[in-house]
């Protein structure tokens, strides 16, 4: 049986693809309050304002491509058996060609109905505008978690992690709760690696590879072909 390889991505893998990044210097924080637009409050107090913004998000990410950590990301599945847990709410991973991702904060490719969260539909890179409406008559919103929202993919993602044999980090500082917590499901023997050019979070017995997603993944995979 082929060795199971959980990835665990964040924005600093978009960003390599030019995406622009809601927590670093010159990020999306910097220009929007959380509280405007990433709320369910926000929606509710200003929709015309939070369905622009990811309208924005939606048409910068039909302009951009998978970098190489994400086709080399993609690649593994040739040799192994490769789930991607990301935290990134864009495309890239299923565009590079991994068949098996897990998103934890939504996808932005999708709308749901502001009343039923089951109720989901694939909008591509089109805008979503004020009065289109689910079949049970109430506005689509952003397919994305929110501030204040329960994360929904979070035990499917744990589960996942406790059955790594590889467990890789990329581009995540690890300290964003609930994602943050999946490490701790993988097994005490389970190989751990971060890849991120910054100061992630500390994780016990975890090798750190302080480099770029590109870069980093390139390192980790050839170290890995050697074993």
């Amino acid at each position: 049986m082929k060795d199971h390889i959980v990835v665990l991505t964040g924005a600093g893998v978009s960003a390599e693809s030019g995406l622009s990044t809601f927590r670093d210097s010159g990020g999306l924080w910097e220009q929007y309050s959380v509280y405007d637009i990433a709320t369910p409050e926000a929606f509710v107090r200003n929709p015309e304002l939070v369905l622009r913004f990811y309208n924005e998000r939606r048409a910068q990410l039909k302009d951009v491509r998978p970098n190489a950590a994400h086709l080399a990301l993609a690649g593994l599945e040739e040799h192994y058996r490769v789930t991607i847990v990301t935290q990134n709410v864009d495309d890239l991973h299923e565009r590079a060609g991994s068949s098996n991702v897990v998103h934890l904060h939504g996808e932005l490719t999708k709308a749901r109905s502001s009343k039923r969260d089951d109720l989901i539909y694939s909008v591509g890179f089109e805008p979503i505008e004020m009065g289109a409406t689910c079949e049970l008559g109430s506005q689509l919103r952003p397919h994305v978690v929110w501030f204040g929202e329960e994360v929904p993919m979070i035990e499917a993602a744990a589960s996942v992690v406790s059955s790594a044999d590889q467990l890789l980090i990329v581009g995540t500082s690890l300290q964003v709760y609930p994602a943050a917590g999946l490490v701790d499901y993988a097994d005490f023997d389970v190989p751990i690696t971060v890849i991120d050019p910054g100061e992630p979070a500390s994780v016990s017995r975890a090798r750190v590879i302080r480099k770029g997603a590109c870069e980093g993944v390139a390192e980790w995979i050839e170290a890995l072909q050697r074993q």
